[in-house]
């Protein structure tokens, strides 16, 4: 089967299936923390119906926009990550756009949002409240340090969930101030705890006697710590605090080493043994690497050694001219056919050009209807045979379906007038 036929079948095999979530009613009403969520239950099928601001969603001011021109209708990560979702345009503080809300709620299976503690209580929007008239709903709240606690009223972006939750601690170079990792990890992290959270308290009432209502009390903060997974035990179990080390070896042979078209992240030893050592050093023989004898000595095989200046220089000297007279690659192939762990450091573009990425169709196109265009994005982190993921369509424009959303409320066109003229809806 040619590749152009594989495609065909899987672009037929989605258009037929039904999604995984299919029948699932969602209220995305987040803005960062939470419209990944959003986006992650509508790729697998789910109506998301997402609640923005009149002035519109926080995420459509965030750049880069396309071409470079900002606009709320030209933000590319809100075109990527409201995918597939209506957009009804609401004032919450105004009792007539609570009102609607609430009977959206009653409609709706699971419920997200990101709203400062004490925000959607004031309005009469809280799990207490909603849970009165909707006992089915999924309450999902993410918010950068839960509901309660000494922390809940603090504010936070991205880089201070990142701080707190000890990830920019580790990022960057020992000389130098932590660099943040790009792109929102900390809410992107955040989402994905919230879409598996979700989902258990979904499937938990699923097929019994018991109502699914649940109210999910979500922490970015602590979803940073848990992203970082061993890094915290390091105290506990070596009583050691990791540092950050980009640019440098933490043991002779395991770091980041320029090539002939840009870097790879090489790891000769292993963790906390040496079971790649041998093959590392016989790779470097069999290629007549200058040196490479050096590396056999018994001293090689110890921990305490690998992690002097004295180990790691040598290694280095012997092993950077090698990796530099080759490319990403080429060591990339080399050590996948010995059973090494030797990988690139892609760029973006070098994603794009991945054959293993391109074999499985990841990256697909998404329609800009705004500017008419489409544009290349990442498409399924993952493959179901029988209800395969796919985009639902693009990113709705803003309050693009606030009427039909009414209408679906049975409230009428006279009424939805007056309620744009009061700006209660966009």
């Amino acid at each position: 089967m040619t590749e152009a036929q594989r495609g065909e079948r899987n672009a037929g095999a989605q258009q037929r299936a039904p999604g995984a979530l299919s029948g699932l009613k969602v209220l995305d009403a987040s803005g960062w923390g939470g419209q990944y969520c959003g986006k992650m239950f509508s790729d697998l099928g789910a109506e998301v119906v997402l609640v923005e601001p009149t002035g519109g969603s926080a995420v459509r001011r965030d750049g880069p926009f396309l071409d470079n021109k900002p606009h709320i209708e030209r933000s590319l990560p809100f075109a990527y990550f409201n995918a597939g979702k209506r957009s009804i345009a609401l004032d919450l503080d105004r009792p007539e756009g609570q009102d609607i809300f609430r009977r959206l709620a009653v409609g709706s299976d699971l419920l997200i949002e990101s709203e400062k503690p004490g925000v959607m209580a004031a309005r009469g929007l809280d799990f207490a409240s909603l849970s009165a008239i909707a006992p089915q709903l999924v309450m999902t709240s993410i918010t950068p340090f839960g509901q309660t606690g000494p922390f809940a009223q603090y504010e936070a972006e991205d880089i201070v969930a990142l701080a707190l939750g000890g990830l920019l601690y580790l990022g960057g170079y020992p000389e130098t101030e932590p660099i943040a990792v790009y792109g929102n990890q900390a809410y992107l992290a955040a989402a994905q705890f919230a879409a598996v959270a979700s989902m258990i308290a979904l499937h938990g009432g699923a097929g019994t006697n018991q109502v699914a209502g649940r109210h999910i009390d979500l922490s970015v903060q602590e979803c940073v710590v848990l992203a970082m997974e061993n890094a915290v035990q390091f105290f506990d179990l070596e009583g050691t605090v990791r540092k950050r080390n980009a640019g440098h070896q933490r043991q002779a042979g395991m770091g980041v080493f320029p090539c002939a078209d840009g870097q790879v992240y090489f790891m000769a030893g292993g963790i906390a043994s040496n079971r790649f050592w041998d093959g590392s050093v016989q790779w470097l023989i069999d290629e007549g690497v200058a040196g490479a004898e050096k590396l056999k000595g018994a001293e090689w095989k110890q921990v305490a050694y690998l992690v002097t200046d004295e180990a790691k220089a040598l290694f280095a000297e012997i092993f950077t001219p090698f990796c530099r007279s080759r490319t990403k690659v080429q060591l990339y192939a080399e050590g996948q056919a010995r059973r090494l762990p030797i990988c690139p450091i892609n760029t973006p573009r070098d994603l794009l050009d991945n054959r293993q990425l391109a074999y499985r169709d990841y990256f697909t196109s998404l329609e800009h209807p705004w500017s008419g265009r489409s544009v290349t994005v990442p498409g399924s982190p993952y493959q179901f045979s029988e209800t395969p993921w796919r985009l639902q369509g693009p990113a709705p424009r803003l309050g693009e379906h606030t009427s039909e959303i009414l209408s679906e409320l049975q409230i009428d066109p006279e009424q939805q007038a007056v309620l744009l003229k009061a700006g209660v809806i966009q």
